[in-house]
């Protein structure tokens, strides 16, 4: 018998294959997002000398951002502006915020991103309207091994209506999680009822100095979630209420206790968000919320033009009715739609990065803070692929902005071939102030972050 080889033979005539490296110099990486993290991976591989490109599907950088462009982080701007970005801004005589003020989610787009997008090191490399539709390997769907790290990647994109494809080196996903809300429903099920409910639900944390104030005054709302989103909202609807007092104001926890949602308080390095958990308490505290946790929702039913919400309280069926409005602060998660072509490890239960998981899942613990990671956590099983920001963290809670741009600075170091750069950990987080050890009755099952100030 004749020996093999090759993994196949044509008759008689054995084929040796080989696979041939190859290098691709003039593709760019490929950032997704014009974001803060996007952009701050933008200004690492313009630092570094690399050719980019950056793919935001809205109007404008910061597009996300902007939607909730009202409300304040809680993290003052030494935390919001990443090094590498501040490098590039700096040599063009950027006029810098004052490290210790808080900027709200418009002035940090005014204020910083829209400047970097303006940089004449990055503004050429900026493709605004344009979605990315899906990503593969060029030529190779996902089944495909044989030379799969030695081709580059296709982007599949709809610019203003036209498909183009676009070849890259490397891709960068950092497109969040943001516009992807969770849903009333505690078991994380979107129903025909809750979509139905569009004009009576809101996702997210209301504008109170626009004209969306009017829709809230006089009715009964039900804030739901048990993060700093949720709180801010509350906050935000008794200023109304200090004006109008015929608004009535509903909370609805998963949470063991509400003491569990109030923080670190004074303890917190980050002193607004620390003050939150005050101010929460303060107002829970003078009976203005009436609040119902444990509460588990099992399903919302409309009932002659109010609302009723089905579930458990403290594990017995109850329902809460008469509700004219739900501002839905349960969190967000990542879309993985167009990656259906790409090598992933997202982990089962968070649908973070797999590496992270173990890291940042509330089921294994409620500490506030995540130590700083890099490339190394990041790496995809699809070489050259990662995905980072918030869109890293999946359903989890806890990210910082800081924690994004320690990321991309990690992968743009690898990527550009300064390994031990990659591996040195150059950030130092602020604690939370709190950190709990019961965990088998302090499971935190509410997503405390949804983009808006708990990301920040």
């Amino acid at each position: 018998m004749k020996s093999q080889t090759a993994c196949c033979s044509t008759d008689n005539f054995p084929v040796q294959i080989k696979s041939k490296k190859k290098e691709f110099p003039s593709l760019p990486v490929a950032v997704i997002g014009a974001g803060p993290i996007g952009l701050a991976a933008a200004a690492h591989l313009a630092n570094a000398g690399e050719k980019f490109i950056v793919l935001e599907a809205g109007p404008s950088v910061g597009h996300h951002v902007l939607e909730w462009g009202h409300v304040q982080l809680f993290s003052p701007w030494q935390y919001n502006i990443d090094k590498a970005a501040r490098v590039l801004l700096d040599k063009q005589g950027w006029d810098a915020p004052f490290n210790d003020e808080l900027p709200t989610g418009k002035e940090l787009v005014e204020n910083y991103l829209l400047q970097v997008a303006e940089l004449p090191q990055i503004k050429p490399s900026i493709q605004l309207n344009t979605k990315v539709i899906s990503i593969s390997k060029k030529g190779l769907d996902k089944m495909k091994s044989t030379n799969r790290e030695n081709v580059p990647f296709v982007l599949y994109v709809n610019n203003q209506g036209v498909m183009e494809q676009i070849e890259a080196k490397a891709v960068i996903d950092a497109t969040g999680t943001w516009g992807q809300p969770n849903s009333v429903n505690s078991a994380g099920v979107w129903t025909e009822v809750e979509k139905s409910l569009e004009n009576q639900i809101h996702y997210g944390i209301p504008n109170m100095n626009s004209k969306e104030r009017e829709r809230f005054i006089g009715k009964k709302i039900a804030v739901i979630g048990g993060g700093h989103s949720a709180i801010n909202t509350i906050l935000e609807l008794s200023k109304l209420n200090e004006e109008r007092s015929d608004l009535k104001i509903t909370w609805i926890l998963r949470k063991k206790n509400v003491e569990e949602a109030y923080g670190g308080k004074e303890k917190d390095a980050l002193q607004a968000r620390g003050e939150l958990g005050t101010r929460i308490h303060q107002l829970v505290n003078s009976g203005k919320v009436q609040v119902y946790t444990p509460f588990r929702i099992y399903n919302v039913e409309k009932k002659e033009g109010s609302m009723k919400l089905n579930g458990e309280l403290e594990g017995e069926s109850y329902s809460i009715e008469g509700l004219d409005e739900l501002i839905v602060n349960t969190g967000s998660r990542p879309d993985f739609s167009y990656l259906s072509e790409v090598r992933l490890a997202i982990d089962a239960a968070t649908e973070s990065v797999g590496a992270l998981a173990p890291l940042i899942d509330p089921n294994l613990h409620s500490c506030g803070t995540v130590r700083p990671h890099g490339e190394e956590e990041l790496r995809q099983p699809e070489k050259n692929f990662y995905i980072v920001g918030m869109k890293s963290y999946g359903r989890a809670p806890t990210f910082l902005m800081a924690t994004g741009y320690e990321q991309v600075r990690s992968v743009v170091a690898y990527l550009t071939g300064d390994f031990e750069a990659a591996k040195n950990v150059e950030l130092d987080l602020p604690e939370t102030g709190v950190c709990s050890i019961n965990l088998a009755t302090n499971i935190t099952d509410e997503s405390c972050c949804n983009a808006t100030t708990d990301c920040c």
